[in-house]
Formats: C-alpha cells, sequence, structure tokens
C-alpha cells in the first residue's frame, strides 16, 4: 500500500524527474526538479492553488522518480517522458507535422537545390524550416528560373544534354558545358539568397551588370538585370521587419477562457519564412512561463534544425538549462531571450498580438457556431457542452455504446468514452440508449468533480430520430433533470440530413453547422461500431481457438500471425499447420475438427 506521507519523508534532496500516478496507474504528470524532495513536497501542502493542480492532486494515488546527476539530465529525461507518456496535465504538443527545408548538397561537384523534409548529416546546407511549402515551393521555382542550375536528382553523364540545356534552363554541367569554378559561383549566390545577405548579392551583380555593359554585351547585362529584379521582388515578399538578427524562432503566447495559442515565427536572414500555430485547451490557470517553458521543450526535443536564438516575452525558471540542451543539440550556443526594449522587443510583441488575433478568430468563429446552435434550437443558454450517443449491435450481439463530445464547438476525442450494455439483453436499440445516458448522466449527479464525464452536458444530440429522442428524454426525467434533446437524422443514403425534435420539426442551419453537426455524428457511429468491431473480433478469436486443448497463448500467437485469421486457420492443410513451432499432426487434426464443426 502506497502512503504518500510517508514517500514524501523519503524523497531525496537530489536532482531528478518525479512522474505522478492515478489509482489506474496512469501517469498524469511528469516534472523535472532541482531538488526532488521540496519540489514534490509543495504540491501537497495547504496553500493556494490554482483549480488545475488542485485537480491533478486529488487524482495523485503514488507517485515515483528518478535521480539524475544535474538539471539538464533531468530536463532531457522529462521531455522523453511526456511525449512518450503523454500525460493530462502536462503541456502536449500534439502537432507532429514536418515542415519543409531547401537543401543544397554542397560536397558533390555539381550541387543541386531540392526540397526535403528530412535532414540527415550529410555535409548539405538546408535553409529552413518553411510552415508554408508553397513559399518553399515558390523561393525554389525562382532559383530554376533564374540560375542554370541541373534539375536532375541524380547527376550522370549522357551522350547528350537534357532538354532543361536546350530550353536555357541548365547549363549543361553533365556534358562539361561549364566549368566546376563558374557552376559554383552560381550556387555560392543562390546560398547567401537562402541565407538572407541578399543586399551582399545585390551589390555583386550589380558590379556584373556594368562590367557587361562596359564590354557592349547587353544582352549578358539585361540578364542580370532581370535577375536583380526578381531577388529584390523575393527579398521582399519575405521581409516583415527591420530586425537585425539571424536564424532565430520567436513565440508569441495568448490567453483566452478556454484555450491557449501559442505562435511561433520562423525568421531567417531578417525575413520571416514561415509561422505556425498550436492550442492548447484547459491551461487558462497556468502561468504563461510555465507554459512557454513545456512548449519549447516539447517542440524542440526533435527537432533537427534549431535556432540560434528563441526570443519569448517572459523569463522561464529553467532557461539555463533548456540553453544548455538546445545548445549540446546543435553543436552551438543557443540562447532563450526576453528583450526589454528595442525591435527585439517589437518582433516578440508582433508575435503575441498574432496570437491573440488566431485565438480571437477561431473562436469567433466558435461562439458563431454556438450562437446558431442557441438561437435556431430556441435554447436558454449557451450549449457550450453537447453529447452525442450510438448504439452498435448486430441482431442483439455485442450490444455497445459509444458517446462523443462536443466543448465550445469543437469536438474532444479525448473525451469520447464507450459502453458495454448490461441491461438490455435483446435487440431493443432505444432501451439501450436509455440505459447508456441514464448510466452517462449519473457519474455527473453522484460525483461531478473526480467523474470522468465531468460536468452535466447543456443538450444532447441522439444520433437517430424520434425513438432515440424519446429513450434519452425518460431517462433525463428519470433523474429529474430538465436537459435539451434533439436528433440528428440521416437520408436514404446513410448521410446526415436534419437537426429535429420531438415533434419531427426540422431546422434550418448554416453550412458550417451543417458540416459540424455531420462530423459530430460521424465521429459518434465511429466510436460506438469500432468498439463493437473490438469486441467481436475478440470474441470470435477468443471462442475459435482458446478453447481447443493443446492451444495455449503462444501458439494461438504464431498461428494467427502465420495465418492473419482463423478463417484461414480453418481452411489451411495438416502439413501447413504443422509448420508452426509446436504443432504436430495430431494437434493440426484436432485444430481443423475443432474449427470446422
Amino acid at each position: 500500500m502506497f502512503n504518500i506521507e510517508e514517500q514524501l519523508k523519503l524523497l531525496p534532496e537530489k536532482p531528478g524527474v518525479y512522474i505522478m500516478h492515478d489509482a489506474e496507474d496512469k501517469i498524469i504528470y511528469v516534472g523535472k526538479a532541482v531538488n526532488l524532495k521540496r519540489r514534490v513536497k509543495s504540491y501537497f501542502r495547504k496553500t493556494d492553488k490554482t483549480e488545475r493542480i488542485k485537480k491533478m492532486v486529488s487524482l495523485i494515488d503514488h507517485f515515483e522518480y528518478i535521480v539524475v546527476d544535474n538539471e539538464a539530465e533531468a530536463l532531457i529525461l522529462e521531455c522523453n517522458l511526456i511525449k512518450k507518456n503523454r500525460p493530462r496535465f502536462n503541456v502536449l504538443l500534439k502537432d507532429d507535422k514536418t515542415y519543409p527545408y531547401i537543401k543544397v548538397d554542397v560536397k558533390s561537384d555539381y550541387p543541386n537545390v531540392v526540397i526535403t523534409r528530412k535532414i540527415i548529416n550529410d555535409g548539405s546546407k538546408y535553409f529552413g524550416p518553411y510552415a508554408n511549402p508553397g513559399a518553399a515551393k515558390e523561393l525554389l521555382d525562382f532559383i530554376k528560373q533564374k540560375y542554370k542550375i541541373r534539375q536532375c536528382r541524380k547527376f550522370r553523364s549522357e551522350t547528350r544534354a537534357c532538354l532543361n540545356y536546350y530550353i536555357n534552363r541548365c547549363s549543361g554541367p553533365c556534358m562539361g558545358y561549364i566549368s566546376k569554378e563558374d557552376y559554383r559561383k552560381q550556387i555560392d549566390e543562390i546560398i547567401d539568397i537562402l541565407d538572407g545577405k541578399i543586399d551582399k548579392v545585390l551589390k555583386d551583380l550589380e558590379k556584373q551588370m556594368i562590367e557587361e555593359a562596359g564590354k557592349m554585351e547587353f544582352e549578358n547585362a539585361a540578364y542580370i538585370r532581370d535577375r536583380m529584379l526578381a531577388i529584390q521582388r523575393v527579398n521582399e515578399k519575405q521581409k516583415v521587419s527591420n530586425i537585425t538578427e539571424n536564424n532565430i524562432d520567436v513565440i508569441g503566447l495568448a490567453k483566452s477562457e478556454i484555450e491557449v495559442c501559442v505562435e511561433i515565427f520562423f525568421v531567417r536572414g531578417s525575413k520571416m519564412v514561415g509561422r505556425e500555430h498550436y492550442f492548447f485547451p484547459d491551461l487558462k490557470e497556468m502561468e504563461d512561463k510555465e507554459i512557454l517553458s513545456g512548449f519549447i521543450k516539447q517542440y524542440y526535443i526533435d527537432s533537427t534544425n534549431l535556432p540560434n536564438k528563441i526570443m519569448i516575452r517572459e523569463e522561464i525558471e529553467d532557461k539555463n538549462a533548456i540553453e544548455q540542451w538546445l545548445s549540446k543539440e546543435a553543436g552551438r550556443k543557443v540562447e532563450i531571450k526576453s528583450p526589454k526594449k528595442g525591435e527585439k522587443l517589437r518582433f516578440v510583441e508582433m508575435a503575441d498580438n498574432n496570437a491573440k488575433i488566431t485565438l480571437e478568430n477561431k473562436e469567433r468563429d466558435r461562439t458563431e457556431i454556438l450562437l446558431e446552435i442557441k438561437n435556431v434550437l430556441g435554447l436558454e443558454k449557451l450549449p457550450r457542452k453537447i453529447e452525442t450517443f450510438d448504439i452498435s449491435n448486430i441482431s442483439g450481439e455485442y450490444m455497445v455504446a459509444g458517446m462523443c463530445v462536443m466543448v465550445d464547438g469543437a469536438i474532444k476525442k479525448n473525451l469520447s468514452r464507450r459502453f458495454k450494455i448490461k441491461t438490455v439483453f435483446s435487440q431493443d436499440d432505444p432501451k439501450c440508449m436509455q440505459e447508456v445516458v441514464t448510466r452517462r448522466l449519473k457519474h455527473s449527479i453522484e460525483n461531478e468533480t473526480s467523474s470522468g464525464f465531468g460536468k452535466l452536458p447543456d443538450a444532447i444530440f441522439a444520433d437517430g430520430g424520434i425513438t432515440q429522442i424519446k429513450a434519452i428524454k425518460q431517462a433525463i426525467k428519470d433523474l429529474q433533470l430538465d436537459i435539451p434533446v434533439f436528433g440528428m437524422v440521416k437520408n436514404d443514403k446513410h448521410q446526415t440530413r436534419a437537426l429535429i425534435n420531438e415533434n419531427r420539426e426540422e431546422f434550418e442551419i448554416s453550412e458550417n453547422l451543417f458540416k459540424l453537426i455531420t462530423k459530430f455524428q460521424d465521429e459518434v457511429h465511429d466510436t460506438a461500431i469500432s468498439y463493437h468491431r473490438k469486441l467481436r473480433d475478440k470474441d470470435i478469436t477468443k471462442s475459435a481457438l482458446d478453447d481447443i486443448k493443446g492451444i495455449g497463448e503462444t501458439k494461438k500467437k504464431e498461428l494467427l500471425k502465420h495465418f492473419g485469421s482463423v478463417e484461414k486457420i480453418k481452411n489451411a492443410q495438416i502439413d501447413e499447420l504443422t509448420k508452426i513451432k509446436g504443432i504436430n499432426e495430431d494437434l493440426a487434426e484436432t485444430i481443423l475438427q475443432q474449427l470446422n464443426k
């Protein structure tokens, strides 16, 4: 039996990582500490805590810890454990997208310039990341149009040059029509452009243009002039500020009552080459510096192209440890700065303002949806929490239900729930619906704070028509509650058609709301049917193989791994079965007899 008070006394005063578990042994929080004893004890002191921390502490059943040598090691371990276990009370970065980079294989005699999403240690130069893939493609197209570099991925000498040479889009290095030195000059100019050194490039080109004009080579001079104009246009499209720093990421943050938005700008060579934003629900009570710290650790843990500086509004507590970690990963100094004045502060403010605008736009869209639902359905208050239920079975077998939740106009997959039907023993979907809704509502009535279902819904949308609506309303009535209920009905092609009430009245709704309702209905249907299939497949596998004498768990797994399904085992030959380790002819005959009864 784990005694928290006793275990707190045993904590060492050393750096390390602490891991909080709930009663089901699920990891709910991972943190690092310079002093484990002092840090972990602080959670259990009777001091003012945010509601979020109070809830987390109320769920802690036991904890464990790992001692390390220093804070930097603790930070790395913390990041890895958060990424692996995804604890519900940590800042979790869910977006796993990879961004495109522009790659120049400088080690080649005649380098190529391509777009890639994978950075490897091959000696090439990588530029980016570009959060907008279109921007990277546009820049590469410009390079291909204005510079006569090879465009083939696999460089080989042929009996003649490719088509690009004959349309004046390649200088023909495969045929030796250009020297390595002259080709390299083009590549160096491209690298300067990608590196943001536009002024140097333009100055060199202007000098070349004047020289060509002086030699009466007006066609060459005109070509250089056009290239200069094109470079200037690309430069203006990328420039967002007169900030003088190179290779920095600027992180902004904005909060609302519902969620937090973190906006990140990628600035390379005084140009913003891209941006991205991330949303985190249920973090409004967390301090900004704690959110920023958690975001930075999660975002950069697998990054292969770290910036020289990360600029944020507030100083974070573990700044030094994160800087050491990132510097070690990058092989050079990486700094985290919180500017107080000047152009750098204005750039951070720009990131903050953009995060605020992004958040406001998202919430405005959601608020409009909620207002439409309220007005169209004639509800007394905004339906901030809507739940829907669906029943799935085949002829009364493997009867289950799925539940999905929409909070503030957004479907929350982590709040989905699945139910086995316990009191209905024949195919009767309305009775199943009544049972499931009753069970769900009781969870919140009996203990709203600790229940995994949270507070009661503001409205319930049934996946179905009048009979389902009536079944849910009966469950609500029996519990003496007052929750409005509506049905999501489908057409003959099993597509969402409309929202209806118990009087079969259909409501006119906007296209945006219609799309959301369709997604909501599809989500709950998928939740229910996937659970039904899981139980059915599990039962089929169990009843077909587990009752055969001589077939244990190991042999069963080997059979299924080899044949793929029980049906294929059933149709196999004896000599095929005996190829599985541990199965002789007698056991093979027994298997076929049992499966073909």
